[in-house]
């Protein structure tokens, strides 16, 4: 990967299961900048994250020039507007330069993160399975509106099959792409198809084209090893659940 200019320090603390880490990595990847990457064990979190994101105390934090940025979508907003990012001699430029365009984009990469995320973390978490039930339900019923979106941004497969449209990958593709081996890993883990071809087949075109590119067979981490610790993680609340 190229370097982003000299005299510049790169710095993200993260977890290497965590989706809105993966989103950075693919946005840097994309932009072929170079970083040092700091694994964050969040059982026993280091001084240096609780010093860089006192709030939240959360991954992913990027630290540029002893500047920490905090939270997914915005680091990949600070990555797109900032000059650093753009002199590494990469072309790739997350969010449109029409107004109109980068809104729709970040409706849709919020969409993400409400309807799908935030209910998928839930269930996540949860500590029996009618509870986990319950909120992949909740995940499912919002899959329909971004088939709808994806739809919209490519003029119904026609410009592509990402959500940058024409463009190819986007601001909307890196977001949702964090997620990517955690499709893969609810199928093995539960047998459910969140990407159905037949109920959402451009989502599904999508989760196999954005598995092919470059970047992500680089960031992205094995499936089987996301469903050992989606199994590891079930086990866990599911003992806390029986307390």
């Amino acid at each position: 990967m190229a370097g982003g200019g000299g005299g510049e320090e790169l710095k993200l603390l993260g977890h290497w299961g965590s989706a809105f880490v993966l989103r950075v990595r693919l946005a840097l990847y994309l932009k072929g900048i170079h970083y040092s990457y700091l694994e964050e064990d969040l059982r026993n979190k280091s001084d240096l994250l609780l010093r860089c994101n006192p709030v939240h105390q959360s991954v992913p934090v990027l630290i540029h020039n002893g500047r920490p940025i905090c939270e997914s979508q915005i680091i990949l907003q600070y990555i797109e507007e900032t000059p650093f990012f753009s002199g590494s001699g990469s072309t790739c430029t997350l969010l449109p330069a029409d107004p109109l365009e980068r809104a729709v984009a970040r409706f849709w990469a919020a969409y993400v993160d409400d309807e799908i995320g935030a209910p998928w973390d839930k269930a996540f978490r949860s500590r029996t399975e009618e509870e986990r039930a319950a909120w992949m339900g909740k995940v499912a019923a919002a899959v329909p509106g971004l088939e709808r979106g994806l739809r919209e941004c490519t003029d119904g497969g026609r410009k592509g099959c990402f959500f940058g449209g024409a463009g190819g990958v986007g601001y909307v593709d890196v977001v949702l792409g964090g997620v990517a081996p955690y499709v893969h890993a609810m199928e093995k883990v539960s047998g459910e198809r969140l990407f159905d071809g037949e109920k959402t087949p451009l989502l599904a075109a999508w989760l196999e084209r954005f598995g092919e590119l470059e970047v992500a067979r680089a960031v992205l981490p094995d499936v089987d090893r996301v469903v050992g610790y989606v199994r590891m993680i079930h086990a866990k609340n599911a003992a806390k659940g029986g307390e």
